[in-house]
């Protein structure tokens, strides 16, 4: 495994591969609050198999899948799982398809530094934005990805998970205004210039 990046806490992030799947089969039943609240079911016995071999549909173009494994100081189980689409619809947008840390781990601030560190590392590999989707309801997750400093582009009605049929919010975070002098609505104009798929229903 691969160290994408380290944090100053001892907590990093690894590159997964296909070897890991059992461990993060693991981790996803002994945490299954993401799934109850999004889908009223636990994770389904192939879960992890599942998440590392889904792809988006064929016109939502893609770079490269990589599979995430945050971990705590050298302990060998994960505290943390997550997947990252690079270069999705367009090059330049990160796509968070998964974000979930172990629900021991809730209120330590673990979610906020590992995905500072992602983003950071992200934005030095030429990222120009983030982009998420969030289940309408999931209140946590929502309260969560505005604190980071998303914002919502859509709404997307009919999206299945387990046994829900969802609301989901596109988010989008800019990477690249901060530091950089450039005007973070532009940067959301631009993506919504190149992204149709994106743009606000009117």
């Amino acid at each position: 495994m691969s160290v994408l990046f380290s944090c100053a806490d001892g907590l990093s992030c690894r590159e997964l591969a296909p070897a890991d799947v059992p461990a993060v089969q693991r981790f996803l039943e002994a945490n299954p609050e993401y799934f109850w609240t999004v889908g009223d079911e636990p994770p389904r016995p192939d879960e992890a198999q599942q998440e590392f071999d889904d792809r988006p549909p064929p016109e939502m173009h893609f770079s490269r899948l990589r599979q995430l494994g945050f971990y705590s100081g050298d302990a060998a189980e994960l505290i943390g799982y997550g997947s990252l689409l690079e270069d999705l619809m367009q090059p330049g947008v990160c796509h968070l398809a998964l974000f979930i840390i172990a629900t021991a781990r809730h209120g330590q601030g673990d979610a906020v530094r590992l995905y500072q560190g992602l983003e950071d590392w992200a934005r030095g590999q030429g990222a120009r934005w983030m982009r998420l989707g969030v289940v309408v309801g999931n209140v946590r997750g929502e309260r969560f990805w505005r604190r980071q400093g998303f914002v919502e582009l859509r709404q997307r009605e009919g999206v299945p998970a387990g046994r829900r049929i969802n609301t989901v919010r596109v988010m989008l975070k800019p990477l690249r205004s901060e530091g950089l002098g450039l005007d973070h609505e532009a940067e959301i104009a631009h993506y919504l210039s190149q992204v149709a798929r994106d743009r606000p229903v009117a």
